[in-house]
């Protein structure tokens, strides 16, 4: 019996897994692309091995506004513009259902010690590598119809990736 037990439990772990593994399969092929520009962090931590810090512009946004409404918030979801090559700007605080405007989108965050997250707050990459990425400007990210976004690469002040052998 215990044997059938454990069995069925991993099974059922396992298909978890797997599913979880095929929605960021599908997040990553399926969702849109958009551009966050990156907020100037201490150089010193900036390039930190084979990673490299990053924080966002549209997350110092957020910042402000949520201490400017004495928010205590931990999560939830800004309201981004894209412009005409989907770079993301800030336009306010919103939440998961309020209808959005043609060129809005839904952007889940986090804030965990005063700073505000999408994804990950590292890129990483290839060790002896940081030249390549010192230029980076900008996070590519893909973003699903929830809001939540996935890294995908790091761009430079053209847009132009900075690893070619990266995805689309």
């Amino acid at each position: 019996m215990r044997k059938g037990i454990a069995l069925i439990t991993g099974l059922v772990i396992l298909g978890l897994v797997n599913w979880s593994i095929y929605e960021k399969e599908q997040h990553l092929e399926h969702g849109e692309v958009i551009f966050l520009e990156l907020a100037p962090v201490d150089p010193r931590s900036l390039m930190q091995g084979d990673y490299m810090a990053l924080r966002f512009e549209v997350g110092n946004r957020i910042r402000q506004a949520l201490s400017s409404d004495d928010s205590e918030a931990t999560q939830g979801y800004a309201i981004i513009r894209l412009n005409e090559q989907k770079v993301a700007h800030f336009v306010r605080l919103g939440d998961k259902n309020e209808p959005l405007a043609q060129d809005e989108r839904r952007l889940y965050f986090r804030q965990r010690d005063g700073r505000v997250q999408f994804a990950t707050n590292a890129y990483f990459f290839e060790e002896g590598q940081a030249e390549r990425y010192e230029p980076a400007r900008y996070g590519r990210f893909r973003l699903n119809d929830d809001g939540e976004p996935l890294l995908v690469g790091m761009h430079d002040v053209k847009l132009e990736r900075l690893d070619p052998a990266e995805g689309n």
